[in-house]
């Protein structure tokens, strides 16, 4: 009986344990985007693919070297970096959003494609396109009226 409710007991604070851990430890911005579900934050984040047909590609470096620069500035808007650099992998993404060669996509929070590229963008330009979103906006408004704590 008491072997039970000691097991009851570990099994029952096991997820309390989780979720402290899970706060503490920040989310990653960078994911690889190869074996990533494609609603995985669906109404939770917004993404950011990077394609690629390789990581030799200089528009791929580029793309990572300028997200890479302003992190703060991506996680203020609730975005994540999914990459993919390979083709013969047929990812889900790449299956749903067919790009050839590089290809830098931006997905809104409930997963419309908002914004194709062929080129690198900086995040500055990025965090512009973002903040235009309705969701965004009113993200932005919430915060303002929110109390402060």
């Amino acid at each position: 009986m008491r072997r039970l409710a000691f097991v009851l007991i570990a099994f029952l604070g096991l997820p309390a344990f989780a979720a402290e851990t899970a706060e503490t430890a920040p989310d990653p911005l960078f994911v690889d985007g190869t074996t990533v579900p494609t609603d995985m934050y669906l109404w939770q984040k917004r993404v950011i693919v990077v394609f690629a047909d390789s990581t030799a590609d200089p528009r791929f470096a580029q793309q990572i070297a300028l997200l890479e620069a302003l992190p703060e500035e991506l996680r203020e808007r609730d975005v994540v970096v999914l990459t993919d650099a390979a083709p013969a992998a047929k990812s889900a993404l790449r299956k749903k959003l067919r790009p050839r060669g590089f290809m830098m996509v931006l997905m809104a929070k409930d997963g419309t494609v908002y914004l194709r590229k062929p080129l690198p963008w900086n995040v500055r330009e990025i965090s512009r396109s973002i903040d235009k979103l309705p969701l965004r906006q009113q993200e932005i408004r919430d915060r303002r009226t929110a109390p402060e704590q």
